[in-house]
């Protein structure tokens, strides 16, 4: 007994698909990789230009020194007078801290690849009520105390990245020299205060210009008893993280403004400080250097208590400025939608096959799923020289015209050659859509789906099948 025709058409095209899959399968191997070619050349700007940043400051410290005589014991009974002493610092955090700041793009290139940096700047005033903080208290009776005048210090993640910086104390501007001073944070840069402006009982007004640039993201301590931050930028698409979401933000087509709001009471970033908690970049960089690792990794065994955060960073909030036309996400995620549009291609040639009584033969079917697969190489390919929907369209209409073309002899006529090119374009049409939705890509996926079901249905209302299935077997029998 002969095989049904039919059958062996459905087997022959359940192979084509599964062969069709693995050439997908290949296709998103190579966005996998280029992926990671672009991931290279951003680490590579990071190493050169600078990563991820994140501020902590402006912040007041001062190192002392206690002496005191000891005696000790020699022979068992004599006592001998030595002299003793212990070096300390002393640290202080704004009573009220006020930010703000700009951040304007300027996207570097690797080879093909673009990466987005930025440049900010931004005032910081920070306003102490006192310095009570600072004044040093005896351990010892009798003891004498000598401290270095205080120093203003502001810490970044990455120091690569300060292209000028300025602080005023009061009003009076002082010499701004490189690092901090501190030995948790050496990252950054430092003003020392004359001896005159020093009054432990007076309030201190310190301000800080900073012009800082870095790659993707922008973070800020709060290292303060109330934190208040705007930031301005003529970048659409801010991500806000960390740990704490900016309180108002106004995302536009040119820009975003976001503003943030804390309090001591709900941050521990002033005791993450006064401890040495390390200021770690914010997460996902990849110019965290050895040094930096190595502190964070002391500092969360030997300060963080069991139950707090591993990681053993200040607490800080950011923004990050992400790319949401990367081309390499995209091609990505329009490749999961590869079987999809294979399936519907191939039920739309199967629909017009039973509608028409065409005989279609596999290799054909062959044919148009390799044309359909060839445009998610296209649109890779070509989003690394043009925009992402210049890319697309391009891709997208040379698919359609060949199918187009093609379909006019695989279905003898121009009509339903036109008819299934215009199919396909709504297929790539509707693809596009899901691309640039985040949120409700799913919900409409679903909806398209279930309306393409109902179409299928409705049009076979009438089709009887079991008729077909003798129309098939007929030229088998005659044979």
């Amino acid at each position: 007994m002969k095989p049904n025709a039919l059958f062996l058409k459905v087997a022959a095209v359940a192979v084509i698909v599964m062969l069709l899959m693995l050439a997908q399968g290949q296709i998103a191997y190579l966005v996998s990789e280029r992926q990671g070619r672009f991931h290279e050349a951003v680490a590579s700007v990071e190493r050169s230009h600078a990563g991820r940043q994140a501020v902590l400051g402006p912040t007041l410290m001062t190192s002392c020194v206690e002496e005191w005589t000891g005696e000790v014991v020699v022979d068992g009974k004599t006592r001998k007078p030595v002299a003793e002493k212990r070096e300390f610092t002393l640290t202080s955090t704004p009573r009220q801290l006020a930010v703000k700041a700009t951040a304007a793009m300027e996207p570097r290139y690797r080879g093909l690849f673009k990466v987005d940096t930025y440049a900010s700047h931004a005032l910081l005033v920070g306003q102490w009520s006192s310095l009570a903080a600072l004044r040093p208290q005896h351990e010892h009776a009798g003891s004498k105390i000598a401290c270095a005048a205080p120093t203003v210090m502001v810490a970044v993640s990455d120091a690569r990245g300060i292209r000028q910086a300025q602080v005023k104390v009061n009003g009076d501007a002082l010499q701004v020299a490189a690092g901090t001073k501190h030995g948790s944070y050496k990252r950054g840069f430092h003003a020392d205060m004359p001896r005159a402006l020093v009054d432990f009982d007076a309030s201190l007004v310190v301000e800080v210009t900073l012009d800082l640039s870095g790659t993707a993201q922008l973070a800020m301590a709060p290292a303060a008893d109330d934190t208040l931050m705007t930031l301005s930028s003529d970048w659409p698409h801010p991500s806000f993280g960390g740990r704490f979401l900016p309180i108002t933000r106004e995302v536009r087509a040119n820009g975003f403004d976001a503003k943030w709001q804390l309090s001591s009471l709900a941050t521990t970033a002033s005791a993450d400080f006064a401890h040495g908690v390390a200021l770690c970049a914010p997460s996902g960089s990849d110019s965290v250097d050895d040094d930096a690792q190595d502190g964070r990794a002391a500092v969360a065994a030997a300060v963080a208590a069991p139950g707090e955060r591993p990681g053993g960073c200040v607490e800080t909030f950011n923004v990050s400025f992400i790319d949401p036309v990367n081309p390499y996400s995209l091609s990505d995620r329009a490749i999961k939608y590869g079987l999809l549009f294979v399936g519907l291609t191939f039920l739309a040639v199967g629909m017009l096959e039973v509608l028409r009584q065409l005989r279609v033969h596999p290799i054909q079917y062959l044919l148009v799923g390799s044309a359909v697969s060839m445009f998610f190489l296209l649109l890779l390919s070509l989003s690394e020289h043009w925009a992402f929907d210049v890319s697309y369209a391009v891709a997208a209409s040379a698919c359609v015209v060949l199918l187009t073309f093609y379909g006019h002899y695989l279905l003898h006529g121009w009509a339903a050659g036109l008819a299934f090119g215009a199919g396909l374009a709504t297929l790539y049409g509707a693809l596009y859509i899901l691309l640039q939705m985040e949120q409700a890509s799913l919900v409409v996926g679903s909806v398209l789906l279930f309306t393409i079901l109902a179409g299928v249905m409705v049009v076979t209302r009438r089709v009887d099948w079991y008729q077909l299935l003798a129309v098939q077997r007929t030229p088998q029998s005659a044979g």
